[in-house]
């Protein structure tokens, strides 16, 4: 969940490079003399299991992006056990949601425990993001991969519902991003009984456009009954006005439960919350810094 420790310092760190629009393959990111830090780096990562219990009592795990500093993230799937799960392939696939630093820089963490492992990406991924994969090192962004992808690996087309197991599917966006970075997808299941569930990475599409896509391009779309994930409203935590409108515009859904965490930004949550939403408190544990949404290793379950 904590993509980054200081707001200030990612910030700092692209505005020294040139700005927000800069390749994020050439910014020399901060990784020590950060008080908040983990050791000192300022370079953290946002990575989610999702356990999909399917309706012949199965189970489908998907790994929703893989962190960014890999030191920081071996430490978290040590705690949660993601390491041995993966050393026993049984995670089905690494869903990586969009090109981020924060959210696929530290695959070499996954790959070290599952090289040939399916990853799905949405289009839009640069040379540096599909080399990475490959094995490639990126001295200037302090990002390297040691261990080459061996598996098959999927380019979902934007603008399009993808189909990806019995009561689950993907939705592609092509969504221009900061650091140079396009297109980014959401996972959307159907819960027996309860209505669908929208998974997201960061939503830079929108969260009311993820929503909207989903009410009209996917079965039982009027019933939304939860969120879980990046609402990317104030990641940075800079209020913008025109934000309260977001606000206002959620209960709409009738949505039940909403598990945001990461880039939505803590007064985000507090202007939630304060307007009756349905928001999940977290146990601020493990370097998340407050309780106000999902931290790391919290759990969500929507049954």
């Amino acid at each position: 969940e904590t993509s980054w420790f200081s707001n200030k310092v990612t910030v700092g760190d692209m505005q020294k490079a040139g700005g927000l629009l800069v390749n994020q393959y050439i910014i020399p990111w901060t990784s020590e003399g950060v008080e908040e830090g983990y050791n000192g780096d300022n370079r953290g990562g946002y990575s989610t299991l999702v356990d999909v219990e399917l309706l012949d009592g199965t189970h489908k795990k998907i790994l929703l992006d893989c962190g960014w500093n890999t030191k920081w993230i071996d430490e978290c799937f040590a705690r949660e056990g993601i390491d041995k799960m993966l050393d026993k392939k049984e995670i089905d696939m690494l869903y990586i949601s969009h090109e981020h630093f924060d959210h696929y820089w530290g695959v070499e963490s996954v790959l070290k425990h599952y090289p040939d492992i399916p990853v799905l990406i949405p289009k839009g991924f640069y040379k540096e993001g599909l080399d990475l994969l490959k094995g490639a090192n990126f001295p200037v962004a302090k990002v390297k991969n040691d261990y080459p992808h061996t598996g098959k690996l999927e380019v979902r087309e934007s603008g399009k519902v993808h189909p990806l197991f019995p009561g689950a599917a993907s939705i592609s966006f092509d969504s221009a991003i900061i650091c140079r970075v396009t297109g980014e997808q959401g996972l959307v299941f159907n819960v027996k009984d309860k209505g669908l569930v929208a998974v997201t990475g960061c939503c830079h599409m929108g969260i009311i456009s993820f929503l909207q896509e989903i009410k009209r391009r996917i079965k039982g779309g009027d019933k939304i009954f939860g969120i879980q994930g990046g609402l990317h409203i104030s990641p940075f935590e800079d209020w913008d006005p025109q934000y309260d409108d977001l606000i206002l515009a959620l209960p709409e859904y009738g949505v039940e439960i909403i598990g945001c965490n990461h880039c939505t930004g803590y007064l985000t949550a507090e202007k939630m919350i304060k307007a009756g939403l349905p928001v999940v408190k977290g146990t601020a544990r493990f370097k998340s810094k407050k309780t106000l949404f999902l931290g790391n290793g919290d759990v969500l379950k929507f049954c």
